[in-house]
């Protein structure tokens, strides 16, 4: 990962013999055929970048060693105790030795932002590195972006800036971020933005500027261009136009994001108040921030509470959460516990105290339910798993699904979404009731990511009036929902809503069906599936943006029916694999007969089978 030469001697980290981490410091003499020892370990992160001190004596790395956050640590060259030369709640990471021996240089996020650091050895005086002045090397110009919405009025937003050279540009002050699982035979570079309160201003290279304004998934996709001179000023003004979306009397759609991370080790330091500047500028109601463990700490504990955060506003309501982070069963959203973060977070931890498979997934649930809170499975599954043939399976979802203690499961999250629906319709097929919502797994403090907050998000359908925790999770539990990452749904059968149950007699002929979809980027497939098939393939506007249908569907039997949109490929700037969005079921009863499948219902007993077997020789 990293190596330095000094008296003769490479320092390299390694995690050669270990589990956790990315290693310990190694030494070799830097010859050939030369030995290496290790002469430190911890559970370290990627951000030891450990330095040699000029004259070879000691080592300053970035270590978070018992801490929620990375300091600067001192050990001697040939190894030792450990002991930190800062403090602080926050990332002091990146040090290096000056010449001299008497400072260090660091990157701190103290601010949010990253900002560089000097401190003196000894003394401990801490002097932070200011930029009076830019020498360019090419000519640069002045640009001011200001975002309208249908008001007339500011409106924050999501930003792309694109210059001729194709690089992106930023304001200086301002978190850039970047997509960094993007499809590159649809782009060649990963996207670049950052959030705007609705005015900004940059310093960009002179030449055709590009600049991209989105505002979550129901507003356009806006574009505008246009040529700075060098030394001059440039203003452009973007109106955001929403979307037509079909309205109701008495209820309207509500979007959250059921998995976020607002501190994940990433290069910034984020808090509520900044959190709820990301979700306003993506046009996100609700944020449930996923409170969970990173190596052995769990950055954001101090921020758990069962009321909805301080920083949040009337449009935007932040909560602390918890992600359940068991790999060996599966990971685990618990929505808005009552009482405490359920610790220590994960079993299954080899070669710790925590090493047994128990708890069980299923005895989080129950001990989650007693808080009163929503227990869904997360980021389900990137392939199908095969219990004919895959030889571990251990998965839980299908038993704890049967055991009652599973609220609604991540149809869209950082897995791939049609891996996970064919697992999800089987479930469905077997007689289950399993609401649908999406969370985009976000590390919200990082500067390369998985897409921004609410890149996946869960509408849920709600009274109208202010915004509030309770009836939109109780909302979802119905599986009033629908999940996306870009298409917008709407569905009824026979004039029964999503969650809801349709009864039908024997003999069932004709049923009416509504639908309609609207996008801001364009969708190839919009189809009706029933109890895991294409019952109708739906037509679309020429633009591949819209779609209003009223029909007919006949030979319904008992189960259920979704409404489900598509792309085949990646699509700028909805920056995830592949549109996507679906609801939940509407569940379909046609006289006394069993909506069950009996092949799906031998695929999770195989399933099962395989779990047991597979915890037997875990244990053994």
């Amino acid at each position: 990962d990293w190596s330095s030469d000094v008296c003769s001697s490479d320092l390299f980290v390694s995690n050669r013999n270990h589990i956790y981490g990315t290693g310990g410091f190694w030494r070799m003499k830097a010859e050939p055929g030369a030995a290496p020892r290790e002469i430190h370990y911890e559970e370290t992160s990627w951000k030891a970048r450990p330095d040699f001190s000029p004259d070879g004596k000691r080592l300053v790395y970035g270590s978070y060693l018992g801490q929620q956050w990375h300091q600067l640590w001192l050990i001697p060259a040939e190894g030792g105790e450990a002991f930190p030369i800062t403090y602080g709640e926050f990332d002091d990471i990146n040090p290096r030795w000056s010449p001299d021996g008497k400072r260090i240089a660091f990157i701190s996020n103290r601010s949010g932002n990253t900002s560089l650091w000097t401190q003196e050895i000894p003394g401990g005086r801490q002097t932070q590195i200011i930029v009076t002045k830019r020498n360019y090397l090419r000519p640069t110009g002045a640009l001011t972006i200001r975002i309208l919405d249908e008001n007339n009025q500011p409106s924050p937003a999501r930003v792309f800036v694109v210059g001729e050279d194709q690089r992106a540009y930023a304001p200086d002050d301002s978190w850039m971020q970047a997509d960094d699982s993007f499809d590159r035979s649809e782009r060649a570079f990963e996207a670049h933005y950052f959030h705007s309160t609705g005015l900004s201003q940059l310093t960009v290279p002179a030449g055709t500027i590009s600049v991209g304004v989105m505002k979550g998934l129901e507003y356009s996709f806006e574009q505008q261009t246009t040529n700075i001179s060098e030394a001059h000023y440039a203003e452009v003004t973007i109106h955001l136009h929403p979307l037509k979306i079909p309205q109701e009397a008495a209820r309207h759609w509500v979007s959250g994001d059921v998995h976020v991370h607002m501190n994940y080790g990433g290069a910034y330091r984020n808090t509520p108040k900044h959190l709820v500047t990301q979700a306003a500028a993506e046009n996100l109601s609700i944020v449930e921030d996923l409170i969970v463990n990173k190596e052995r700490r769990f950055p954001d504990i101090k921020s758990f509470s069962p009321l909805p955060d301080p920083a949040s506003i009337a449009t935007t309501l932040v909560l602390h959460s918890q992600e359940y982070h068991t790999s060996y069963w599966g990971h685990l959203g618990l929505l808005n516990l009552t009482s405490n973060i359920l610790l220590p977070g994960y079993a299954g931890y080899p070669d710790t105290a925590a090493a047994s498979l128990f708890p069980s997934n299923a005895h989080i649930a129950d001990l989650a339910h007693e808080q009163h809170a929503l227990v869904g499975y997360v980021h389900p599954y990137d392939s199908v798993p095969d219990p004919s043939k895959d030889e571990s399976v251990n998965h839980e979802l299908p038993v704890d699904l049967a055991l009652g203690k599973v609220d609604y499961i991540e149809a869209l999250g950082f897995a791939d979404h049609q891996a996970t629906a064919q697992v999800w319709y089987r479930l469905l097929n077997c007689g289950f009731h399993l609401p649908a919502a999406a969370g985009t797994d976000a590390m919200a403090n990082y500067a390369s990511l998985r897409g921004p907050v609410g890149l996946n998000r869960v509408y849920a359908a709600v009274a109208i009036g202010p915004l509030q925790i309770d009836p939109w999770l109780n909302a979802v539990k119905r599986g009033q929902t629908f999940a996306t990452n870009g298409p917008l749904l709407g569905f009824k059968l026979n004039g029964k809503e999503v969650g809801d149950t349709l009864q039908l007699p024997a003999g069932n002929s004709e049923v009416k069906f509504t639908a309609w979809l609207r996008s801001f980027v364009p969708i190839s497939h919009l189809v009706l599936i029933c109890n895991g098939e294409v019952a109708r393939d739906l037509k679309l506007s020429p633009d591949g943006h819209s779609a209003d249908i009223e029909d007919i569907i006949s030979g319904l039997q008992s189960g259920w029916c979704l409404l489900r949109a598509s792309n085949d490929r990646a699509t700028y700037p909805l920056l995830d694999s592949y549109p996507y969005a679906t609801t939940s079921p509407i569940y379909v009863s046609v006289a006394d007969t069993s909506p069950v499948q009996k092949k799906d219902v031998a695929y999770f007993l195989a399933w099962i089978d395989r779990m047991i077997m597979a915890a037997q020789d875990f244990q053994n």
